[in-house]
């Protein structure tokens, strides 16, 4: 991209064949949700071979596509009365549920109704530190993985906790529906991950620039058609867990980006399990469990959170289509 005159032109890659034009702009621009994407397409700032298209074209190989973005307008960070679920409080720190769907901070696309929105409300002095795009932002979940999270409340806990994350001293667990049937039932995934040399918005395992990253998992449930998994993040790169279960042919069920061309159904003879899958509109990735240690009183402190209705909904379903 011509970062200068905010120009961009690209080539759709084979692993890009038959996406959404939408879909595949938001991968390829850095901090661009697929609605703003759509915007911009509606907008008729972008072309595909030089002509005009639909956010719903699907992309064709070496289909080149381009356009101008406009000059990004400055977010104003206003705290917004967001209904939290809060796990855990006290002066030093807070711990949410953060539900799916919610975007953790403003970009482009979004630039309210964020978690940070929420935070600000709920925590006004959290805009003295932190940064000024994330205030007491830790660490972060993408905008349809649902979870724990741990906010800081002060400058001090903000550092503490930040080295706690880089030194790899938090435990982070997930819980994840994925496609088909996972064996072996446990194991270990180490495969480097990098970002991806086209999609600026996605990570990949075979990458020019690769660093470490480590996977444990272990089989909660086989459903019809998909696997519930328990999966440890032994390291934090972005869409770790994404493209490492992607790289093992088992991708997250209602992944957009690393699900591959029939990302959104589980591929299966019963009909009544592919109409329930095709319903799925977001990855089906929880962050269950959350663990460390309290920067102020040195205890470790281990938060849980319920599984989100949709995913409950879907292993309900897959578990009743098995018996049938």
């Amino acid at each position: 991209m011509d970062t200068l005159h905010r120009r961009f032109s690209f080539t759709v890659q084979e692993s890009q064949i038959g996406l959404r034009l939408d879909v595949v702009l938001s991968e390829c621009l850095a901090d661009c949700s697929r609605s703003y994407a759509a915007q911009l397409i509606q907008q008729g700032t972008v072309q595909v071979n030089r002509k005009l298209c639909k956010p719903s074209y699907h992309v064709r190989l070496e289909d080149c596509v381009s356009g101008d973005l406009p000059e990004p307008t400055p977010c104003e960070f206003s705290p917004e009365a967001i209904e939290l679920t809060i796990l855990f409080e006290d002066p030093f720190l807070i711990v949410i549920n953060k539900p799916p769907g919610l975007v953790v901070h403003p970009a482009p696309g979004h630039p309210s109704g964020t978690l940070v929105n929420g935070l600000l409300h709920h925590c006004p002095d959290l805009a003295a530190f932190g940064g000024e795009i994330r205030p007491g932002i830790v660490h972060r979940l993408d905008k349809d993985t649902s979870g724990v999270m741990v906010v800081a409340k002060q400058p001090s806990t903000h550092e503490q906790l930040a080295a706690q994350f880089q030194n790899r001293t938090v435990r982070k667990t997930y819980l994840a529906i994925v496609q088909g049937d996972v064996n072996p039932s446990r194991g270990e995934i180490h495969l480097p991950i990098g970002r991806h040399p086209i999609a600026r918005k996605q990570m990949s395992t075979v990458a020019g620039k690769m660093r470490s990253a480590e996977t444990h998992y272990r089989v909660r449930e086989a459903l019809n058609g998909a696997t519930l998994l328990e999966l440890d993040l032994k390291t934090g790169r972005t869409h770790q867990i994404r493209v490492h279960c992607a790289a093992i042919h088992h991708p997250v069920v209602g992944d957009p980006v690393y699900g591959g061309r029939n990302r959104a159904v589980i591929r299966r003879s019963a009909g009544s399990v592919k109409g329930v899958a095709t319903q799925v509109r977001r990855q089906m990735l929880h962050a269950w469990r959350l663990g460390f240690t309290h920067p102020v009183n040195g205890q470790w402190y281990q938060f849980e959170a319920d599984i989100p209705e949709d995913m409950q909904a879907l292993i309900m379903c897959l578990r009743d289509s098995a018996d049938r």
